[in-house]
């Protein structure tokens, strides 16, 4: 493989850094009110592809936050904005960096295939230091609707002039490699918590614990 297409959210950056940065303000709850942000921006991104009313992630990241806040019984004032603060520059995982580098080196060429809005991910991108490493940065809003759906899949096809199995997938998302699987990515699951696998009939090419095997992919 020489081209590496990477999920951002939960695959290089890390979506509950933002609330551990703050877990003491939030108290015990901190955990459990990250998942539910998490599970709910999801959902979100979902209903909206599926009832073809698509509005940014970064709304969807409000809204979904707002839920969580609602829903764990409320945070401190002014944690609110600090928490969406943290979201525009979650932690990329320890090993991202070097992983990343290594296949730039060796001359894969690498792209963000993302939910997430353009600004956001720069943001992101910048605070964890991977600006330079990356090709392609490919947000769903150029499809017009989020992943799993195909049109945002192509995209990456579209932008390497490749065919979807020459692509290396990467996503900590079950539901997101069950979606690039049923394109026609080879896709690499990277299972960072070691979940049961779902979605038997559009299964992972490859299953990792984290990123550190990718180059080992190279060809």
């Amino acid at each position: 493989m020489r081209y590496f297409v990477f999920d951002a959210y939960g695959t290089l950056f890390d979506v509950h850094s933002a609330a551990s940065r703050y877990r003491d303000e939030i108290g015990d709850k901190w955990g459990s009110l990250s998942q539910l942000w998490r599970s709910k921006h999801l959902e979100y991104s979902w209903i909206h592809a599926q009832t073809g009313r698509h509005v940014s992630f970064w709304t969807l990241a409000e809204r979904s936050l707002d839920y969580a806040i609602a829903a764990t019984g409320g945070i401190p004032d002014g944690l609110r904005d600090k928490l969406l603060k943290a979201y525009r520059t979650l932690s990329a995982y320890p090993e991202v960096p070097d992983v990343l580098s290594d296949l730039r080196n060796a001359g894969a060429k690498l792209a963000i295939l993302t939910n997430g809005d353009r600004d956001m991910v720069d943001d992101a991108v910048a605070s964890a230091g991977l600006g330079g490493m990356l090709d392609e940065i490919i947000t769903v809003h150029e499809a017009g609707i989020y992943k799993p759906n195909a049109p945002v899949y192509r995209l990456a096809c579209d932008r390497f002039g490749l065919r979807p199995e020459e692509i290396a997938f990467q996503s900590s998302n079950r539901w997101d490699i069950a979606g690039a699987k049923a394109f026609g990515f080879t896709c690499m699951w990277i299972n960072r918590y070691g979940l049961p696998d779902e979605y038997p009939d559009m299964p992972a090419d490859r299953v990792f614990d984290d990123l550190k095997p990718l180059p080992l992919l190279l060809d």
